[in-house]
């Protein structure tokens, strides 16, 4: 789309906002078709926006970024001069999904979180995926995240996941999955924080395009957590577990906390008793029934994982292993979103359910084996190569956009360890159009729909739409310069 956009009733007027939009062909445009015409779902937000002079559009983006910093919206960057908080961007342009399209995604979210659900339960208990040889033995008990104090714990009714944050992407060829996030996934307080912006400033538009509400999420993942409470009580004791003031998430697990009315703790704050886990109140001790962690495993409990843990507390997991807490996520959940068994999801629905993967995955060349080893050096220039444990943008090489030296090194680390990395061929991330200094621009976007698993599955309306605000990139973590948008699932 060049500085006229095409309508359906024939060009229609330059608009101030989009008219130096330019649409490219090889990316799907989450807002705009091959010609330039907004989608049928996305029509109303583009004539609102349109209509508004630029000036305005930019203050309503500067009254936005004052919200965030008022309201503390802050992760942390680490660097050589240590943890520096950095208000995460926000982009005032919406990106909007239809209603049918949403309902694909929840079927193909829905199966994937059982699949991943009944394959920890199997790994931590017979094995059959194992002796049925749909897996190879190595790749699971060789995990760095296989925690062997999990095999035979029962772990309430079966849920290793109760929380999973799963990346999606979309191309030309539809939504695939990216990976899947088991361990302590972040993201949802800027979905929420991004709507609430976003909502007070187009609410007109946003009431007429009847978008779905996700304002119910922190009652949702009370009540899911609640659920696997090991005592049945009608209102157990909920705890949120953070490492503390110094995390990067810490923002999110205090507004979490918050919108769940429960108690955040420490690891100090707790103590693990003949079997029990209490917390300490100004009335003495209370027993925990259910703790929502946001630490990793190994700082979970020194008397079981790290000795050197400050963080967790000693005693927890016998008291875990016993069945007298709930855990979630569960110990031991990071083995199923270790990049290396991503590539084994479609084989774990086949397997445990007996059906055709819904959601695709992104093609998948594990260097542990030979002939993808040969393939990923002699492609270096057009991979992604990553890290089978990495997360955050860390430990990835994007081939296309590193130097001859930078590859080189690459294929030096995974010639050294093959097992370690994986690569997938460079996406054609959709895009959407993002505000810049001039006006309307399109950039590359992800998506992390979040899904609940208690006694049912749950999942709300709504996703952290991560952004890569440099142009042309294709990194979307806010920790590598990304942001984030509100995303309107539509009603109809």
């Amino acid at each position: 789309m060049a500085a006229e956009q095409t309508g359906a009733n024939g060009p229609a007027e330059k608009s101030q906002l989009f008219a130096g939009y330019k649409i490219n062909p090889a990316f799907y445009d989450e807002m705009f078709d091959a010609t330039g015409a907004p989608r049928e779902h996305c029509r109303e937000l583009w004539k609102v926006l349109r209509a508004i002079p630029h000036e305005e559009i930019t203050t309503m983006q500067e009254r936005v970024e004052r919200s965030f910093l008022n309201e503390g919206i802050t992760f942390s960057v680490y660097g050589e001069e240590g943890a520096q908080d950095h208000i995460i961007p926000i982009d005032i342009i919406p990106r909007l999904i239809a209603a049918a399209e949403w309902e694909s995604l929840e079927k193909g979210l829905h199966q994937r979180i059982q699949a991943l659900n009944l394959f920890l339960a199997d790994i931590y208990g017979p094995e059959r995926i194992i002796n049925d040889g749909v897996i190879p033995p190595d790749m699971v008990r060789g995990c760095p995240q296989f925690r062997n104090a999990m095999r035979g714990v029962e772990v309430a009714h079966g849920i290793h996941v109760s929380v999973c944050g799963t990346d999606l992407v979309r191309s030309h060829d539809g939504f695939m999955v990216l990976e899947d996030n088991l361990r302590v996934p972040s993201g949802v307080s800027y979905m929420l924080a991004n709507r609430a912006a976003i909502k007070t400033t187009l609410r007109d538009v946003f009431r007429r395009q009847k978008v779905r509400n996700i304002d119910g999420y922190g009652r949702l993942l009370r009540q899911t957590l609640a659920e696997l409470s090991p005592h049945g009580d009608a209102d157990p004791t909920i705890v949120l577990l953070t490492p503390g003031i110094y995390n990067s998430a810490f923002y999110e697990h205090m507004f979490l906390a918050r919108e769940m009315g429960v108690e955040l703790v420490t690891g100090n704050d707790l103590v693990a008793s003949n079997g029990f886990v209490y917390m300490r109140t100004t009335a003495g001790l209370r027993r925990v029934d259910v703790i929502y962690r946001r630490i990793d495993d190994d700082f979970l409990d020194p008397l079981v994982f790290r000795p050197d843990s400050q963080l967790g507390t000693p005693g927890l997991f016998d008291a875990y292993r016993l069945g007298n807490v709930a855990i979630a996520n569960a110990p031991g959940t990071g083995v199923a979103d270790d990049k290396s068994m991503y590539a084994y999801v479609p084989e774990m629905i086949r397997y445990y359910l007996d059906e055709e993967p819904l959601l695709a995955n992104v093609e998948t060349h594990l260097c542990r084996d030979p002939e993808a080893l040969e393939y990923t050096l002699d492609n270096l220039d057009n991979l992604v190569i990553k890290e089978v444990g990495g997360s955050g943008g860390y430990g990835m090489l994007i081939g296309p956009h590193a130097t001859t030296e930078e590859r080189n090194a690459f294929a030096r680390k995974i010639n050294a360890s093959p097992e370690n990395y994986i690569s997938q061929p460079v996406l054609d991330l959709s895009c959407a159009p993002c505000l810049t200094d001039d006006d309307a621009a399109p950039r590359h976007v992800d998506l992390r729909p979040f899904v609940l698993c208690g006694r049912e599955i749950r999942l709300v309306p709504g996703a952290f739409c991560r952004v890569a605000l440099t142009a042309g990139s294709l990194v979307v973590n806010s920790s590598q310069g990304g942001g984030g948008k509100d995303f309107w699932v539509l009603s109809e």
